[in-house]
């Protein structure tokens, strides 16, 4: 080594097991700063990629939300069309049981035919191959930013409740359908049934056996209690004929209408009667108003169906609740 001073130099001897040494040394070091190196990208790229995941999957659980939103409000439209074919059948004493047979097992075979109920299944093994994209889950790689999904609210248990509602729906149109020709058929019958609540209001006694107001003892309630103001319109809920209109020391002023068929309304504790006997109805006149006569606590209507003189609980006979 020589400097720009005069006279100045330096000599420095290194013998070749040093500099092989100081050549491995330096190769190793550059080797571990390149592996860091790569590492570190690596891990930088992964956890873009767990962030990109986790914001996948929050959309995908917001999407689940809104999927399971629609389904539930799809379950509640089918049991609320349930409820309201069931009083149709009720109101109208329509036979459903053969109906019923014929949706399970689908036509009668012709004459000489045999009955094969598993003639167009598929194989269990194939059903079972269709099926296992549901109920049999890979593991979860949560090295990569995969992650479980809480509880049974998953695609498993929501394709099954999709199926579920589906196949309900087309047995709920198929039985809509011909419920309402069966319906078309007796068109006299329906509008001579009871099918609208009398009064807004809401009810405040049910019917059957209850504790009485007045004796403190449990006895039969024939009748819906509905209060409202009074004063407030009582509509016929049916097409009759006024059978009664009058004062009833039990049920202050009553009135009572004859829809044919066996079936009797009844309205009792009114303010007022605004019909008289043999007067033909329609559904939706005014028949009365709400009052509190006869042994009643309060404004209310009591309202009663009585089929061929037996009374029944009015409330199958509301189709607007």
């Amino acid at each position: 080594m020589v400097s720009n001073r005069r006279g100045t130099t330096r000599k420095i001897s290194v013998s070749a097991g040093w500099l092989k040494a100081g050549t491995a040394l330096l190769a190793v070091v550059t080797l571990v700063l390149a592996a860091c190196l790569v590492d570190y990208v690596g891990l930088l790229s992964q956890a873009m990629e767990v962030k990109r995941l986790r914001a996948e999957n929050d959309q995908l659980k917001q999407q689940f939300q809104v999927v399971e939103g629609k389904l539930n409000s799809l379950e509640t439209g089918l049991e609320r069309v349930k409820s309201w074919v069931v009083k149709l059948k009720n109101i109208t004493n329509i036979d459903d049981e053969n109906r019923e047979l014929k949706l399970a097992i689908g036509p009668l075979p012709r004459t000489g035919e045999g009955i094969n109920p598993a003639a167009d299944r598929m194989p269990s093994s194939a059903l079972a191959v269709k099926d296992a994209v549901f109920f049999e889950r890979a593991p979860v790689d949560e090295a990569h930013g995969e992650l479980t999904v809480e509880g049974q609210r998953d695609y498993a248990s929501l394709a099954i409740r999709i199926d579920q509602a589906v196949s309900e729906t087309l047995l709920r149109e198929q039985g809509v359908l011909e419920l309402y020709n069966s319906l078309s058929e007796r068109q006299s019958l329906l509008a001579a049934t009871p099918s609208i609540k009398p009064v807004r209001g809401w009810f405040t006694s049910k019917f059957g056996y209850r504790i009485s107001p007045f004796t403190g003892r449990p006895v039969m309630h024939n009748g819906l209690d509905v209060a409202a103001s009074p004063g407030a319109p009582i509509y016929a809920p049916a097409d009759g004929v006024v059978s009664f209109a009058g004062y009833d020391a039990g049920y202050g002023k009553l009135v009572s209408i004859d829809h044919g068929y066996g079936v009797i309304t009844r309205y009792g504790h009114l303010s007022q009667i605004s019909v008289e006997i043999g007067q033909k109805i329609k559904r939706r006149d005014l028949i009365a108003a709400v009052g509190s006569t006869g042994r009643s606590t309060g404004p209310h209507l009591h309202y009663e169906v009585r089929v061929n003189g037996v009374p029944v609980d009015p409330i199958n006979y509301v189709l607007d609740e």
